[in-house]
This record gives structure tokens, C-alpha cells and sequence, in this order.
């Protein structure tokens, strides 16, 4: 039997995506192992995680300050922005290395089934940033599964309803080198950057 305290850690170490009972036992007896010093360092930082962290105010993104570090970097390119559904799928694109756009999290896709619409969305958003932003291209990568299909086709007619009567914006989609039904975080960055080059014209 563990001690109490060990429990209650291997307890909530368990409530973690894909961290089973056999798993949290075995990061409890490793935290053990860590010096003082380096546990109050880690235990301050996810205290800092809950204080500090928010949304990018442009993109949505996870970010300590009102704008993420991609939104504030002069050098990128802030004409031509991909639609994500995650930031987890930012950091896809991020790691490696292939695109110097900026970025728009949904955090999500149109799933009625699981009573995610629309609205619950960053659409609206997206809509009043391409109507103040000077933008060329907007690249819509959401998953290529029938909820990603979905909102993509739902992002591209809110664009053409609303954003076409002032300013004509080129709308296009990844090529389908991603497996249908992949999610984004999974895929390998040359998978990514091919998919990125071959995208097409979404009308």
C-alpha cells in the first residue's frame, strides 16, 4: 500500500489524458527521486500555469502577455493566416519549422453530435479579424474528418458573406497528403509541409 500523501499524487496524476494506474504509481515513486529544490520550482510553475496563462486577444492562442509571441513578431508574415482547430496542431506547424504566417485557434470543430456548434467556437472572431486586419490569404487546417469538413465549409461561406463584399480574400484548404480523418498533432512536419504546398482553392 502506498503512504497517503503518495496516493492522493498517483490518485490525480490518473485524472492526466492517458495516464493510467500503473503509470501515475511510477511518476509518484520518480518524484520522489527529484531534489527539494526542483519540486517547489515545478510546483510553483503550475501555479503560474492557472495565474499566467491566457489567450492570445488576436488569435487565440496560449500566451503570457495580451499577444502570443507569434502575433507580436514583426518578421512573420500577418497576411496569410491557417485556421487551427488546437494548439496543440500550432505546435505541428511551429516545430517544424515550415510556415511563417500567423495562426488562428478555433479550440474546436462543428461537432453536433457532441453539442459543439458554431458559436461555441472562435468563428466570430475570426470574421470581425479579417474585417480589421489587412489579410491576403486565409488557410483553413482543420482535420480532414467530417467535423473538420464541416466547419471548414462553414468558415469559408461566413468569409464569403461577409468579408467578400469589402475585400476579396483567397480561401484555401490543406492538401489531402494528411490521412482523412487525422488529427494535425499526430502528423509529422514533412507530412504538414506537403500538405501546406499543396494546398488548394477552397470555392
Amino acid at each position: 500500500m502506498f503512504p497517503p500523501i503518495l496516493k492522493k499524487i498517483s490518485l490525480f496524476l490518473q485524472r492526466l489524458p492517458g495516464i493510467g494506474e500503473k503509470t501515475a504509481n511510477r511518476l509518484s515513486l520518480f518524484l520522489l527521486k527529484i531534489p527539494e529544490e526542483d519540486l517547489k520550482i515545478f510546483g510553483q510553475n503550475l501555479i503560474d500555469l492557472k495565474r499566467k496563462i491566457k489567450f492570445c486577444q488576436r488569435c487565440f492562442n496560449l500566451s503570457e502577455e495580451s499577444l502570443c509571441q507569434i502575433c507580436s513578431d514583426p518578421k512573420r508574415d500577418h497576411k496569410t493566416i491557417i485556421v487551427l482547430e488546437t494548439v496543440l496542431d500550432l505546435l505541428s506547424f511551429e516545430q517544424g519549422n515550415i510556415y511563417q504566417g500567423v495562426y488562428h485557434v478555433l479550440h474546436g470543430k462543428i461537432d453536433p453530435l457532441n453539442r459543439v456548434s458554431a458559436d461555441d467556437l472562435k468563428i466570430n472572431e475570426l470574421v470581425n479579424r479579417l474585417k480589421k486586419e489587412e489579410v491576403k490569404e486565409l488557410i483553413i487546417a482543420t482535420s480532414p474528418d467530417m467535423e473538420g469538413e464541416a466547419t471548414a465549409y462553414f468558415i469559408k461561406n461566413r468569409v464569403k458573406k461577409e468579408i467578400w463584399p469589402q475585400k476579396k480574400i483567397e480561401i484555401t484548404r490543406l492538401a489531402y497528403g494528411l490521412p482523412i480523418g487525422a488529427n494535425l498533432e499526430y502528423a509529422d512536419y514533412m507530412t504538414l509541409k506537403k500538405a501546406l504546398e499543396g494546398r488548394r482553392n477552397l470555392l
